[in-house]
């Protein structure tokens, strides 16, 4: 049994402040320790079930944050940017038999602790098929398409009940509970180890490649909170204009779909302005 942990941050143990995630801040520093006491915790659950290969994909901003020497030495772990599939990373050779989505959060434009999706601002909302959609929709859409099931999923305990629209069946552990973007009632890492550990070890019992999902087509739309980073996407081929800050595209699979949806951020991110957006 093989498991890849897709590990962001924002929704780790005690992240509730945008200098906890953001990479050579103090807070970032001390972050990164809880950080990898999630991680480090849903790998020893999965290995406490039965697993024989726990690989974590970091997925959060410069994908560099995890430390790899407070890991469990039988885990293994894919650091470093520029990824065909990004947070996803890893599924797509047909050796995954479950992911887990550790230290998500919510959507861009939904409530929840540091809520985004992919860029911290500069996209206020994202639909999939006209269902707004978190980073934990577009990935599970794209494990879905390699016969991957989600099998965990951790952040706050609104991202927990985002997952229930993606994965149902997935065990979830809220590490916090929400009161603002950048305000949270936070457990501590002992705690939220302990919690984490228990609901990997169970999770293994819903391990196991399904049947691939094929055959659906899938319609991304973006909105952005200024017009010219709408005008800078449509760089990007097969995107157009949908309305007000707004652009849209189709793929004939989420394979493209993220991919695409990664050029798009890409450019739009290179197109933000440092005091005007």
């Amino acid at each position: 049994m093989k498991i890849l942990i897709s590990a962001d941050m924002e929704g780790a143990t005690g992240v509730t402040w945008p200098a906890d995630v953001l990479p050579g801040t103090p807070q970032w520093e001390r972050c990164r320790s809880m950080f990898t006491s999630d991680v480090n915790a849903a790998a020893l659950g999965f290995l406490d079930g039965g697993a024989d290969e726990v690989l974590v994909n970091e997925a959060h901003w410069s994908m560099r944050n995890l430390l790899l020497e407070h890991m469990d030495e039988r885990v293994q772990m894919l650091t470093g940017k520029h990824k065909s599939l990004s947070m996803v990373e890893g599924i797509q050779h047909g050796d995954v038999d479950a992911v887990a989505f550790v230290g998500y959060h919510t959507g861009a434009g939904t409530e929840g602790v540091l809520a985004h999706t992919y860029l911290a601002n500069s996209i206020t909302g994202v639909w999939l098929n006209g269902v707004r959609a978190s980073e934990g929709l577009l990935n599970a859409h794209v494990a879905a398409e390699y016969g991957v099931p989600v099998v965990l999923v951790t952040g706050d305990d609104l991202t927990c009940v985002d997952a229930e629209g993606y994965a149902p069946d997935a065990r979830k552990v809220a590490v916090k509970d929400y009161v603002s973007r950048y305000a949270a009632v936070c457990r501590t890492p002992a705690r939220t180890a302990a919690d984490i550990r228990a609901a990997a070890k169970a999770a293994c019992a819903l391990a196991g490649r399904r049947d691939p999902v094929a055959g659906k087509t899938f319609t991304i739309e973006l909105e952005f909170d200024a017009e010219h980073l709408a005008a800078a996407a449509t760089v990007v081929p097969g995107v157009a204009a949908s309305g007000e800050r707004r652009v849209a595209y189709t793929s004939a699979t989420m394979y493209e779909g993220i991919r695409t949806f990664k050029a798009v951020t890409t450019i739009v991110s290179a197109a933000v302005e440092e005091q005007y957006g």
